[in-house]
């Protein structure tokens, strides 16, 4: 069993900046990947980004791309999630995930608790 614990969420002014970590309690395995979902209030859970943990191979879902960068610390078991120029809409509850590679977009095996970002106007 997988445990993810993710930190680095808080209260952002927009055009700010963070850095979410999620820290694995094992190595996943090497069909796996790690990622970030999100879910607004009223809203969906959404795809954010997923790194696959063997070959670094990362994937984006479309409203992300660019100003989200997700990256991994193989030795620490640790993913990141760096997002620059906050905007308020980005506010949510943002969930670590585990998953096989090829469904981690969709689904995902674990999950973490969860860390809030606000991102105040």
């Amino acid at each position: 069993q997988v445990q993810l614990v993710e930190s680095g969420g808080g209260l952002v002014q927009a055009g700010g900046s963070l850095r979410l970590s999620c820290a694995a309690s094992e190595r996943p395995f090497s069909s796996y990947a790690m990622g970030w979902f999100r879910q607004a209030p009223g809203k969906e859970r959404e795809f954010v980004a997923a790194i696959r943990w063997s070959s670094g191979r990362t994937y984006y879902g479309d409203f992300a791309k660019g100003r989200f960068t997700i990256s991994r610390d193989y030795a620490k078991n640790t993913v990141y999630l760096q997002v620059n120029s906050l905007k308020p809409e980005d506010t949510a509850v943002y969930y670590c995930a585990a998953g096989a590679y090829y469904t981690i977009t969709t689904l995902a095996d674990y999950w973490g608790q969860g860390t809030q970002v606000t991102v105040s106007s």
